[in-house]
């Protein structure tokens, strides 16, 4: 089974936000899903989004491939997570 860790597309016209999901590379973008790690508002001010990293990196461990986007994030939420720990 190919896993891919991607955006789901919420929210209504003109006002997108996203939940961050673990889901089988085949199914819709907006459909079934394994697992929900986090939310991205793109429209925030402030902290966009939140991540659980710990799952993120457990579902990459086990061969998920992140989305291009999903990736930005993780790198950002790791910049957080070591920027907190400081």
């Amino acid at each position: 089974m190919a896993v891919r860790i991607r955006l789901k597309r919420m929210g209504g016209l003109n006002d997108p936000h996203f939940r961050v999901v673990i889901a089988d590379k085949h199914s819709p973008r907006d459909g079934r899903f394994i697992e929900e790690i986090g939310a991205y508002n793109p429209n925030a001010k402030g902290v966009k989004f939140k991540l659980d990293l710990e799952r993120a990196k457990h579902w990459i461990g086990k061969g998920a491939l992140p989305s291009d986007t999903v990736r930005s994030l993780i790198k950002k939420a790791e910049k957080t997570a070591a920027t907190a720990a400081t």
